[in-house]
């Protein structure tokens, strides 16, 4: 049957018939995956037509980002471990939902750091969280790092943690929660329009 006599005539019984649901469903998939692909295309387009080719235009815009950062969040930089390009992660992602960051413990289910339960039978325990905002949870990954090598607490703490009987990734699991909770705490709010803590 032709699409112009399927469009003309009344539906039959010899016409496949769809309940009006599932084609909207259909056509709501069909029309998010061709817009997901057309940003993918708009963002890749923009990358590779506005990168930075030298190196001397990277050292600018590292310039202009330390002055953003260090204008924006002056505390949080200041924090042990807590660079420029770690601030800026955190920065992007708390400025990307801000309606989302009512206390500190959205903040570290924003960054992927809030434990989850894993327990079975006898044994308590949790594990990390597997959603967040990646990007974030790399800086503060970043900053723990950092803090093993220059702060002496963070080494004290590792340390006590595995002796109770942690290994080292559990208690840099704990470590990264305990950032996220310092690095809410010195948020710009007020420019990020969070509530205060």
């Amino acid at each position: 049957m032709k699409l112009e006599e399927r469009i003309t005539k009344p539906m039959t019984e010899d016409v496949p018939h769809r309940p009006a649901t599932s084609l909207r469903r259909t056509f709501l998939r069909l029309l998010m995956a061709a817009l997901a692909l057309a940003a993918l295309g708009a963002a890749a387009y923009y990358y590779y037509t506005n990168r930075p080719t030298s190196e001397a235009e990277i050292a600018d815009i590292d310039v202009i980002l330390k002055e953003l950062v260090h204008d924006t969040a002056p505390e949080l930089v200041a924090r042990v471990g807590i660079g420029v390009d770690s601030a800026t992660a955190l920065l992007v992602a708390a400025g990307d939902n801000p309606g989302r960051l009512r206390n500190e413990a959205t903040f570290a289910h924003l960054c992927g750091v809030a434990p989850i339960d894993a327990s079975s039978g006898k044994h308590e325990r949790h594990r990390l969280n597997r959603g967040g905002d990646r990007q974030a949870n790399s800086a503060l990954w970043h900053i723990v790092i950092t803090r093993m090598v220059y702060d002496p607490r963070t080494r004290d703490y590792i340390d006590r943690r595995t002796k109770e009987g942690l290994t080292k990734k559990e208690a840099f699991r704990c470590l990264k929660r305990y950032i996220a909770r310092e690095v809410y705490n010195h948020l710009p709010h007020d420019q990020l329009a969070i509530d205060s803590p």
